[in-house]
């Protein structure tokens, strides 16, 4: 496996906790276990998704919620050790290795601007030439999957991003649920028309039916709020792993990709997001969601109803009470 470029200065460990300490005083275990009673009465709120049928068998009162700092240390609370489908928030990791491995040369086949349309539209595709619109709608993140399978030789895609989570997160069971990538793939010919008509302009490198197989089942990789809540802190900490203490991807990158969940990381509610929690984050059909607090670390919740927009719904609200009872929002 490649590793990332060499960051550029990476701050001390005792630099990194700046920001962290000036949080000293609050019980984070409190806060979150506050939230697990707080959210009981909207628990259900929201539709399940149904459009992939395995994923419309989720419990519908599930909630989990964990966080955890660039120290190193994880507070959970609900059903925080369930694992789930994490789709979409999968493109954040895939982005990482893809920028590690291309650079900015990626950005000449994928934009970095919300979309303002569907996530999985072609019709914003068309009038733009192939090229997505940003690296989280479907049709981007096909391209983003695309590049690391250039980069791979020999080795499977999705092999190279589940070595990524699993060293990032600590958890080396970390695996893809056969069952929900077998229902992305029969369910997948709207991915499959925006990755014929991506082809067609060139923007798409290699076979299509490899880039799909390999999209399908990075959305369908299982893990719980507590390994996602430490599979992020790399983007907390300028590129740097606290699990395993080693750069993971290059902080310049990290910056990017952070800035980018702020703009386009929750389709078109992303606005929204902002304005209520104030954080850069990626949420995912399966419903969960990472947030990152540069300097302190992840929070990930998960809740698998979903608001109109796709994202779920006591997620969103967990995470804005937590950026505000924490003083966390960047704003």
């Amino acid at each position: 496996m490649t590793g990332p470029a060499e960051p550029r200065g990476h701050p001390t460990p005792a630099a990194q906790t700046n920001r962290l300490s000036s949080f000293g005083h609050i019980d984070w275990q409190q806060t979150l276990d506050d939230i697990c009673t707080d959210i009981l009465p909207h628990l259900g709120k929201g539709q399940v998704a149904d459009y992939i049928p395995a994923l419309a068998s989720a419990n519908p009162k599930a909630f989990g919620i964990a966080f955890s700092t660039i120290e190193g240390t994880t507070y959970t609370a609900g059903d925080w050790n369930t694992a789930f489908s994490i789709q979409s928030i999968s493109k954040v990791f895939m982005l990482s290795v893809a920028l590690a491995e291309e650079g900015e040369k990626l950005w000449r086949r994928v934009g970095r601007e919300p979309s303002g349309s569907s996530f999985n539209s072609i019709v914003q595709l068309e009038r733009e030439h192939g090229r997505p619109r940003n690296p989280f709608i479907n049709a981007g993140a096909l391209v983003v999957t695309d590049t690391v399978i250039s980069h791979c030789g020999d080795e499977a895609g999705i092999d190279r991003l589940l070595a990524f989570l699993r060293e990032s997160s600590g958890d080396q069971a970390i695996v893809v649920d056969e069952k929900i990538a077998r229902s992305e793939a029969a369910y997948g010919d709207r991915n499959r028309a925006l990755a014929y008509f991506m082809k067609s302009f060139g923007i798409l490198r290699e076979d299509v039916p490899i880039t799909l197989e390999t999209y399908f089942r990075q959305c369908a990789i299982e893990m719980s709020v507590a390994n996602l809540s430490k599979a992020g802190l790399y983007l907390a900490a300028e590129g740097l792993c606290p699990i395993s203490n080693r750069a993971v991807a290059n902080d310049a990158h990290t910056n990017r990709v952070n800035a980018i969940m702020m703009l386009c990381g929750h389709y078109d509610r992303s606005g929204d997001f902002a304005y209520r929690v104030g954080l850069a984050g990626k949420s995912g059909v399966g419903g969960g969601i990472i947030a990152i607090i540069p300097g302190v670390g992840c929070v990930a919740v998960w809740s698998p109803p979903l608001n109109d927009a796709g994202n779920s719904y006591a997620g969103t609200l967990a995470l804005e009470w937590f950026s505000h009872r924490t003083g966390v929002n960047l704003f």
